[in-house]
């Protein structure tokens, strides 16, 4: 049986060192406040065996036992990642931070195949399209948005995204245009509809091609968009220009120079691509610190990997690409991270229904910790606009003015 002294020794060291705005529920009935402040989140433990959960806090190990149910976790899933990474931090063991490194180490090993990267994008995106539109934008766009002023709508700021990434690449009535990682078709509906490109979408989730087909149809576009089933690995041809919006963390840190040679090769000669991803920030391409890596290795995104910008450029220069010019974007993700939870929340009962109590949890944790995480500088976004290395100099434009309609 758990000896319940270590728990209240726990308890006194967190105590001690910070005040929180949490309530513990015990097993006997016993409540424990961590500070004067009216609790925002409370942590209940059914039984006495679940207090070995808090003696090494942390993302990955709270985070797995609410998900599996063997903690209750109420409260705002902001103020539920925010107290968690505060007790990770104060851990009287120290050994919180971690791991991140070795972590990666380990799944850097993982082999990228179609097959399991075709099981692991699946497994993430075919959870159910009605499942998604409790939380996005209107139009699916499930990747960073662009807030140009800060104060836009959650689906303003998705559109002005798709045209700031369509504008930087220059994209021009009649061009061709591949958007790799397609979702549900939001990018290239928009590119043909806006800018007359004609384009080609590919996705490996059937929901997402299903759902995206439809819509081109439903738009009259299918002489202009066409919707593939198929592993970027497999596409042949030459493109004007090539989009990839959300899709490279699933590649592996090992295997990006081949995949940027994969867009080298289909980009034309005179072609502009851009690619838009997550990145860590530890320049070694280490994880989140306090289990976050974990987590969402585990739960939510098999066989992801996140590399740092530096890494990142590197392996586009081994591809045969050069980068013309590179956003950050964590500030606008952030903000987007934090509609998607405050819109899960709201809905949580249709999302219950909808992907059951187990995913429910998950995604719970999973939205606000990376909102918390972008916040906190462990990840970013970068947007990088390149074409094929070692072209004359006339193939930069001499400012970013058109991107922003002053050329």
């Amino acid at each position: 049986m758990f000896d319940q002294n270590r728990l209240s020794a726990w308890v006194r060291g967190v105590s001690s060192q910070i005040k929180l705005p949490l309530r513990l529920e015990l097993w006997n009935g016993q409540a424990i406040d961590f500070s004067t402040e009216a609790p925002r989140v409370t942590i209940r433990l059914p039984q006495a065996s679940a207090a070995r959960y808090l003696l090494t806090p942390s993302l990955a190990s709270l985070g797995t036992a609410y998900v599996e149910g063997d903690i209750e976790v109420r409260g705002h899933a902001r103020d539920m990642i925010g107290v968690v990474n505060a007790l990770a931090r104060s851990s009287l063991k120290g050994t919180m931070r971690p791991d991140g490194r070795l972590a990666r180490v380990v799944r850097s090993l993982t082999v990228h195949d179609r097959k399991k990267d075709a099981a692991a994008i699946r497994y993430h995106y075919d959870v159910s399209n009605e499942f998604y539109q409790q939380f996005l934008d209107p139009n699916l766009v499930y990747s960073c948005a662009y807030f140009e002023h800060g104060d836009e709508d959650l689906a303003t700021a998705q559109l002005k995204k798709i045209d700031h990434i369509l504008t930087k690449i220059r994209v021009q009535p009649g061009q061709t245009l591949l958007d790799i990682g397609c979702g549900w078709g939001a990018l290239v509906l928009r590119a043909a509809e806006k800018f007359g490109a004609r384009c080609v979408g590919i996705t490996l989730s059937e929901n997402q091609y299903a759902l995206a087909c439809e819509r081109v149809e439903r738009a009259g576009l299918a002489g202009r968009v066409e919707i593939r089933l198929q592993d970027y690995r497999d596409v042949r041809g030459t493109f004007d220009r090539i989009t990839s919006v959300g899709m490279f963390e699933h590649v592996g840190i090992r295997h990006l120079p081949d995949y940027f040679g994969i867009i080298a090769r289909l980009l034309a000669e005179d072609g502009v691509a851009m690619n838009h991803g997550i990145t860590s920030t530890d320049p070694a391409n280490g994880e989140a610190p306090y289990g976050g890596g974990e987590f969402i290795a585990k739960y939510v995104f098999p066989h992801g990997e996140l590399a740092h910008i530096g890494a990142v450029l590197t392996a586009m220069q081994q591809g045969g690409l050069e980068a013309y010019d590179v956003e950050n974007l964590r500030r606008h993700y952030a903000r987007t991270l934090a509609i998607w939870t405050d819109n899960f929340e709201a809905r949580a009962g249709r999302v219950k229904e909808l992907a059951g109590e187990k995913r429910f949890r998950i995604w719970h944790i999973y939205l606000a910790g990376c909102a918390y995480a972008f916040d906190q500088d462990w990840i970013s976004l970068y947007q990088v606009v390149c074409g094929k290395a070692g072209r004359h100099p006339r193939a930069l434009p001499w400012s970013r003015g058109y991107i922003y309609g002053r050329d």
